[in-house]
């Protein structure tokens, strides 16, 4: 059992809390866990460190948020502000993906790749090395004060606040170039941000992930409340098979010696009483008592279950990954539901079917956009301007974003009105048919241009304003305007 706490003052209130000391543990979940815990952490960490070529004018880091220059790098993939609706496609994304591994496998989200559940885990491993395993934590805990128990508990939370800081420290790198920046902290000359961060993480990873540790799966986190509306009877979760299980035999002795007596034998289940599921759950819950909000589904105790089943030679998967209609057909001894028709259901193929229909937008969006945009805003006063030689000149202010890491050579041209155009810098006498200027790596050029073309025409007509970049890529950007002459007076 868990380690009791002793009664506060306010304990008449609520429940005082039982420290949890999972206790260690073999088998396929526990593998799993692991692979898991090693893939994302290192994700996490290694990320800012990669290098992607993007030319000169660029950061070679793979995956940045420029808040400087305000770009968001995910390898070759830049998102402008303006863009900012990508992130948001992305989150829409990964909020119906959690819908459908939940509809589809339950609580997996929480069991495994959750970062609550991902650093709890690596704060109970290093816990096990430095204090012993569940045995061991016990009996220390219970042990008066004393240079031993004080070394344990001081080696013990250095190496917390030491991976705190390691979390907060590979979360400040996505935000700048990570060796520059890892450089700069070392030395004491990085921005008073980067440290209140690398702090603030610090503090709340050794929080949640040392001290807290289930409490936040239980009472802190929503996402448990809304996953169990989310679920249904075809969804997975952890399950003890009390058809099988009941009643216990309260010990290993007495399903032994139950075994040897057939009468007996029909009287008991084959759940022993042995507490080892309960042992090894990192919320501290007994699965044996139902489904509970504290079930993270990890599967830990299917792992210590199926090792105790081995070893008095009866069956495995007492507890074990089933939905509720599985567990109603098992009870009635007849076929499960297939695992493919457990997953193509309404539900999770509605999930897929606007998870994939967002991606595939994204995507089309992403290979259709131009690197070059083009806006054009016509100036009202004065709206026309009659020239010396009786032409009417309009002026317009244009804006050319070039979204390339590069600078860009770029003509524009204004069609649908005979005329010429020359920039606010230039003369009339070197006006043309269009005009060239130079727009800076990831800049907007900002050109005051007129335009001017004969008297006789319509009051308003319209114009086409093309830019083209001078590249071998020779993207294109258009929109259109106005041109506006005299009103003419009968």
């Amino acid at each position: 059992m868990n380690a009791p706490a002793g009664p506060g003052p306010a304990s008449h209130l609520f429940e005082a809390r039982r420290k949890v000391l999972p206790k260690a543990v073999k088998g396929p979940f526990r593998r799993f866990k692991w692979a898991v815990m090693a893939l994302t952490l290192l994700v996490y960490y290694a990320t800012p460190w990669l290098r992607w070529d993007r030319g000169p004018y660029a950061p070679d880091q793979a995956v940045l948020v420029d808040l400087a220059h305000r770009r968001f790098y995910f390898f070759s993939i830049e998102i402008w502000p303006h863009e900012f609706y990508y992130v948001a496609g992305l989150l829409v994304m990964a909020a119906i993906g959690l819908f459908l591994v939940t509809s589809a496998v339950g609580r997996a989200w929480c069991g495994y790749a959750c970062p609550q559940t991902v650093w709890t885990d690596l704060f109970q491993h290093v816990e096990r090395l430095i204090d012993g395993d569940r045995n061991a934590q016990l009996r220390l805990l219970a042990a008066p004060w004393g240079p031993k128990k004080i070394a344990r508990r001081i080696a013990k939370h250095a190496i917390w606040i030491l991976i705190g800081l390691l979390t907060g420290g590979a979360w400040i790198f996505y935000f700048a170039d990570a060796p520059t920046l890892a450089r700069q902290f070392v030395r004491g000359e990085a921005p008073l941000v980067a440290y209140t961060t690398v702090g603030i993480l610090a503090a709340t990873t050794y929080v949640l992930g040392g001290l807290l540790r289930e409490q936040v799966c239980q009472y802190m986190c929503p996402w448990p409340r809304i996953q169990t509306a989310m679920m249904d009877e075809r969804s997975l979760t952890i399950t003890y098979k009390f058809w099988r299980g009941e009643p216990r035999t309260r010990g290993l002795k007495r399903s032994k010696a139950a075994e040897t007596h057939p009468v007996a034998l029909l009287e008991t289940g084959d759940c022993i009483d042995c507490n080892a599921c309960v042992a090894v759950c990192p919320t501290g819950i007994d699965i044996r008592e139902g489904p509970q909000i504290g079930c993270i589904t990890c599967g830990l105790c299917i792992d210590a279950c199926d090792d105790m089943m081995t070893r008095i030679g009866r069956e495995p998967k007492l507890i074990a990954y089933a939905t509720e209609l599985d567990a109603r057909a098992e009870q009635a001894g007849e076929a499960p539901v297939s695992p493919l028709r457990r997953l193509l259901r309404v539900r999770t193929l509605a999930y897929f079917a606007v998870w994939c229909a967002i991606g595939i937008a994204m995507l089309t969006m992403l290979e259709g956009r131009t690197r070059l945009e083009l806006s054009v805003l016509q100036t009202r006063n004065p709206l026309w301007v009659r020239l010396s030689d009786g032409a009417i000149r309009n002026t317009y202010e244009i804006k050319v974003r070039n979204l390339e890491a590069r600078p860009r050579e770029i003509e524009l041209t204004i069609g649908g009105v005979p005329g010429v155009v020359w920039a606010e810098t230039g003369d009339r006498a070197g006006a043309g048919q269009s005009v060239r200027f130079r727009v800076e790596a990831d800049k907007v050029a900002k050109e005051r241009l007129f335009f001017a073309a004969p008297e006789a025409g319509p009051q308003r007509s319209d114009l086409r304003f093309t830019v083209r970049a001078l590249d071998p890529q020779g993207e294109v950007a258009t929109t259109t305007s106005h041109f506006e002459r005299p009103e003419i007076r009968q």
